[in-house]
């Protein structure tokens, strides 16, 4: 049985502008808070830094020929805010709107629509130095540079996204310390997040002002959270967690305020919201892209083993290079939740792949047969979704190439293509061929390539 998508429904692929371009410091880009955190000792486990990652900066109409050759219909990409304004604000840089101005050119040209976002986590280091996201001012200055990137890109690219994963960069940027810039505090992690989604609400209106005919989302890393047990305490910590992880930014987003059952300090997110923040973040949509690799199950640790009932959920044994669990139902519950529990226009599946330990063969060749299977399965997942009603209206692969995966460096690939970092090679993986003949057919290869 042939397992065919609907007429319309678009197929593409997905990077981020630190992970790909380099160029760090040239051409009169502006460092950033990526920049920084990479090139502090003990930061990236490997070592390395984003400095020449994929070098896309300078081979990017060779990255376009790629996917041209792959037959996507659409490109997600970001724009490094520190290339077009250095200092966060102020003077823009021509020469990062020109790289731009090439980028969405090319793409028209070639048939690919673009989807850009505005910010894939790197924030200028001159903002940061005055406070970063933890201050309202960020949120000022995200509007001013939405403004700047809409005047100048609206007239061509019609689909954004403002915010990539807010949570993560709140949460591990500014709570743990494990993503730039670097903090480890509850408070600054809940300010950050605040006004994250306060940057997003107030940018929306920004971009519709200066893109005709525009489709306004956001792309969030949701992720289903299951109890390990039917014990109430475990029933009570799943849902903690996702209010955490997924209803701190659906909720707010959907016109209901921060969920109430969520253990953060109250008083700390009470003195952040101010009278018609909420109504800004609550700004209409016309999309949510959902980013998924993995579920969560969770356990109350709070209490000895022996004293909670025994478990009947646990993580199946399959699983990535980053240690995620291979669960693609995930993805159709999430869409699933989502068309159920929230009243959202649309939903893109901005953010789906997997890392593995790719090597190229004797022949040349790099075969990924587990990507394969990974990217097989969640299209199914998609599908099924589509079957259900969820008003799905594509699929992004992530990556479309091997990069800088922020915190673990070089060493974990995601792409469709292998990258050879020393010489900047780009060889398609089997991968590559499979997911060309997916949106080449409409539907799922039955056969592997």
């Amino acid at each position: 049985m042939t397992l065919r998508f609907p007429k319309g429904f678009l197929f593409g692929a997905a990077t981020s502008a630190y992970q790909i371009e380099g160029a760090w410091n040239e051409d009169g880009k502006g460092e950033s808070i990526w920049d920084r955190f990479a090139h502090t000792p003990g930061t990236i486990e490997d070592g390395t830094t984003g400095d020449v990652a994929c070098d896309h900066v300078h081979r990017w109409s060779e990255d376009i020929d790629w996917m041209a050759r792959l037959g996507l219909d659409a490109y997600r990409f970001s724009i490094s805010w520190p290339r077009l304004l250095p200092a966060g604000s102020g003077q823009t840089n021509p020469a990062g709107i020109a790289f731009y101005d090439r980028l969405v050119d090319t793409l028209l040209e070639k048939g690919i629509l673009p989807f850009a976002t505005l910010y894939h986590w790197d924030l200028p280091q001159a903002l940061e130095d005055r406070g970063g996201w933890t201050e309202r001012s960020t949120a000022e200055a995200f509007c001013e540079y939405a403004r700047v990137v809409a005047r100048e890109l609206g007239d061509r690219v019609k689909h954004w996204m403002t915010l990539n994963e807010p949570f993560v960069s709140a949460f591990l940027g500014y709570g743990d310390g494990r993503h730039a810039p670097g903090r480890r505090s509850e408070r600054e992690a809940l300010a950050a997040a605040h006004h994250h989604l306060l940057a997003h609400g107030r940018s929306v209106p920004i971009l519709r002002e200066h893109v005709h005919d525009g489709h306004v989302g956001i792309a969030l890393n949701l992720c289903p959270v299951h109890a390990a047990s039917p014990s109430d305490r475990d029933q009570r910590a799943a849902s903690r967690l996702d209010g955490v992880l997924n209803r701190t930014f659906l909720d707010p987003l959907a016109d209901r305020g921060y969920p109430s059952d969520v253990p953060y300090d109250r008083s700390v997110l009470d003195s952040l919201v101010r009278e018609g923040d909420l109504r800004e973040i609550a700004a209409p949509l016309d999309f949510i892209g959902v980013n998924y690799y993995t579920r969560r199950v969770v356990r109350d640790e709070t209490v000895p083993e022996r004293e909670n009932a025994p478990r009947t959920v646990r993580l199946r044994r399959e699983k990535t290079q980053m240690q995620w669990e291979v669960y693609p139902e995930g993805l159709y519950e999430l869409l699933d939740r989502l068309r159920r529990e929230y009243d959202f226009p649309s939903y893109y599946v901005t953010e789906n792949g997997a890392a593995y330990p790719d090597q190229i063969g004797p022949d040349g060749r790099v075969r990924d047969p587990k990507r394969i299977s990974y990217l097989r399965r969640h299209l199914e997942q998609s599908l099924r979704a589509l079957e259900a009603g969820v008003p799905l209206r594509g699929y992004f692969v992530w990556s479309l190439l091997d990069n800088f995966e922020w915190s673990h460096g070089l060493g974990r690939r995601f792409g469709l293509i292998y990258v050879d970092f020393p010489t900047a090679k780009r060889i398609p993986k089997a991968s590559f061929d499979w997911y060309g003949a997916t949106i080449a057919q409409h539907a799922i290869p039955q056969e592997p390539a």
